[in-house]
């Protein structure tokens, strides 16, 4: 049987958070996710309704990420890009994830064009 663990073992992401919290106040307010499952992992993500690709850029820059160290993919609905980046910040393992949408110009222009 697996143990249990405690809120205790959060204590990297949620210091992370904290951090975060002080240093950035100004940044956009992502979706936050903590799991026990991943107990060092605080991730960080930015949709359309919070600011999508310019919140995920004033995330990136903030922490200190390069450009090209962001993963960049389009989802099977050609609708969505999504771009990922990790980092550590406070103790813990960073996610920075965005989502923002293909323009419908573009996905017009891209059909039967693979990706």
């Amino acid at each position: 049987m697996s143990e249990i663990l405690t809120l205790e073992a959060l204590s990297a992401p949620l210091r992370a958070l904290r951090l975060l919290s002080a240093d950035f106040r100004g940044l956009p307010a992502p979706v936050i996710d903590l799991s026990s499952i991943y107990p060092d992992r605080l991730s960080l993500s930015l949709h359309p309704s919070n600011g999508g690709f310019v919140a995920f850029e004033a995330w990136r820059a903030a922490l200190g990420i390069a450009p090209n160290a962001v993963d960049f993919n389009v989802q099977c609905d050609h609708r969505t890009v999504v771009m990922t980046a990790h980092t550590e910040y406070g103790g813990a393992d960073v996610t920075l994830t965005g989502f923002t949408e293909v323009p419908a110009d573009v996905r017009r222009s891209r059909a039967g064009v693979a990706w």
